[in-house]
C-alpha cells in the first residue's frame, strides 16, 4: 500500500490519475476531504502536517510513501516569518513523518524536493553534485528536509529517493506559464524579446512518471536525482513554444535587461509601500530574465528513464486541455 501526502495538490492529482490507470491503491493524506476520489483510494486522512502530527494511522499497512505536501514558494509571502513557516512545514513536518514511517517499517520514502534545494539561479547546468546554496527560504527548507531524510534511512534501514524537479508546468498550475499564457492571450507585445538565458522545466506527467519509476527500480534507493524534460530554452523560446501549442501569435520586442530589472526594482518598492501584489517586481524580473538549468543525466542513466513528453508536447497538452 502507497501512501501520498499533498494529493489533491498539482503535482499529486496528476499523481493519482496515473495510479487509477495502473490500479495501484493508495491511501491519500490532504488538508480536507474532496468530495470526490478516484476508486483507487482506499482511505482518507484529512489533517495538516507540522512536527506534531500523528501518523499512525494513516501508515497501517503502507510500504511506501510518496511525500508531495509542502509549503510551497510564492511570489509574495505575507507571513510574519516565512523561514518559521517553512521549517514548521517542510524541515519539521517531513521529518516527523520519515521518522514515524521508519518506526512503522515503511520499506521506501519517496521525497519530492527541489532543484531551490540547490539554487534559484544559475549560467552553470546544474546537477546532483552541485554545490548545495539555496538563497530562500523555501530552498533552505527542503535542503533541510532532504539531510533529515538521508539521516533517519541510515539509521533506520528505511530506503529513501529524493527527487529535485525545475520547474513543473501543466494542465492546472496556476503558475509562472500560466500567467505567460494569460500575456500571450491577451495579444500585448511583450518586452522580452532581448533576453539571452536558459531554462530547464519539467511536464507534470514527466515528473509523475519519474516518481513511478523510483517507486518500482531498485537502483532508485538511497539516491537523489534531479528531474527536467531535459530541453532548455531562453524566455522568448518559450513564449513562441507557448504561443505555437496554443495557436496565437506570439508579439515579442526587444527591451534592454537593465531596463527590465529597473522597472522591477521600482515594482518591488511600490508593493512594499502599498501592501499590494504587483504584476512586475524584482523576483518576477529574475525569473524571465535569469537562467536555472540542470543537467538530469543522472536518473535516465541510472533508471534508464526518459521522459514521455518533450517540452512542445507538454505545452500543447496543458493550454489545449
Amino acid at each position: 500500500m502507497i501512501l501520498v501526502t499533498g494529493a489533491y495538490g498539482f503535482v499529486g492529482r496528476h499523481l493519482l490519475e496515473r495510479f487509477s490507470q495502473d490500479q495501484k491503491f493508495t491511501k491519500v493524506f490532504l488538508r480536507s476531504r474532496p468530495e470526490t476520489l478516484p476508486s483507487i483510494v482506499s482511505e482518507v486522512c484529512v489533517g495538516t502536517i507540522d512536527g506534531k502530527t500523528d501518523w499512525r494511522s494513516p501508515l497501517e499497512g503502507v510500504t511506501e510513501v510518496v511525500h508531495l505536501a509542502a509549503r510551497a514558494h510564492i511570489l509574495r509571502d505575507d507571513a510574519a516569518d516565512p523561514e518559521a513557516e517553512f521549517r514548521r512545514v517542510n524541515v519539521e513536518g517531513t521529518l516527523n513523518l520519515a521518522r514515524q514511517c521508519a518506526q512503522a517499517g515503511v520499506k521506501h520514502f519517496v521525497f519530492v524536493s527541489s532543484v531551490g534545494a540547490i539554487a534559484t539561479l544559475s549560467d552553470r547546468a546544474l546537477n546532483e553534485t552541485s554545490p548545495c546554496s539555496p538563497d530562500t527560504p523555501y530552498g533552505r527548507s527542503k535542503l533541510r528536509a532532504e539531510d533529515g531524510l538521508k539521516a533517519i534511512a541510515q539509521a533506520s534501514g528505511m530506503t529513501y529517493t529524493i527527487l529535485r524537479p525545475t520547474l513543473v508546468y501543466g494542465p492546472g498550475n496556476p503558475g509562472n506559464m500560466e500567467r505567460l499564457m494569460k500575456l500571450v492571450r491577451l495579444g500585448l507585445p511583450l518586452p522580452l524579446g532581448s533576453i539571452r538565458n536558459l531554462r530547464s522545466f519539467v511536464y507534470v506527467e514527466n515528473l509523475v512518471d519519474a516518481i513511478l519509476c523510483c517507486l518500482e527500480h531498485p537502483e532508485a534507493r538511497n539516491q537523489t536525482f534531479v528531474v527536467s524534460d531535459g530541453q532548455d530554452v531562453s524566455t522568448p523560446q518559450l513564449i513562441q513554444k507557448i504561443a505555437q501549442s496554443a495557436g496565437y501569435p506570439c508579439r515579442l520586442f526587444p527591451c534592454p535587461v537593465a531596463v527590465l530589472q529597473l522597472l522591477g526594482r521600482a515594482g518591488s518598492l511600490l508593493q512594499r509601500a502599498t501592501g499590494r501584489t504587483l504584476p512586475i517586481n524584482q523576483d518576477v524580473v529574475e525569473r524571465l530574465s535569469g537562467s536555472l538549468v540542470v543537467d538530469s543525466a543522472k536518473i535516465r542513466t541510472t533508471l534508464d528513464w526518459q521522459p514521455p513528453f518533450s517540452l512542445e508536447e507538454g505545452l500543447i497538452k496543458t493550454f489545449r486541455s
